[in-house]
C-alpha cells in the first residue's frame, strides 16, 4: 500500500485511547502504559499528549489535529506516532455510535 494512501486512511480514523491505558503526565509529555500488555510507552512531546486526550472528542484524526492548533507541515509526525501507539495497542479505532 502507498504510504501516503495509508497516511490518509489514519487521518479519516476515528481514534481513541484505549480503555486499559493510562496517560500520566510528566514534565516531559506523559507516560503510557497499557494494563492488558503491560507495555510503557513515553510520550515526547506536550503536543502528541494533547492530541491523544483529545482524540475521544473528535471525529477523525485530522479533525482532532486541526482542533489543537497543530500545523499541517507538522501532520505527517504526527501520524507516524500515531501509527506507532496504534500499532503498540495504546490507542485504537472507534466504531460509529448506531445511534448517531
Amino acid at each position: 500500500m502507498n504510504a501516503d494512501i495509508a497516511s490518509n486512511a489514519l487521518l479519516e480514523q476515528r481514534l481513541a485511547l484505549h480503555p486499559r491505558v493510562a496517560l500520566r503526565p510528566e514534565p516531559f509529555g506523559a507516560l503510557a502504559y497499557h494494563y492488558g500488555n503491560r507495555k510503557l510507552i513515553f510520550l515526547k512531546d506536550p503536543d502528541v499528549v494533547r492530541v491523544v486526550q483529545a482524540l475521544a472528542d473528535h471525529d477523525t484524526l485530522a479533525d482532532t489535529l486541526r482542533a489543537c492548533d497543530i500545523d499541517s507541515s507538522r501532520w505527517p509526525s504526527f501520524e507516524r506516532a500515531l501509527t506507532a501507539l496504534t500499532e503498540s495497542e495504546m490507542l485504537h479505532e472507534r466504531h460509529q455510535d448506531p445511534s448517531g
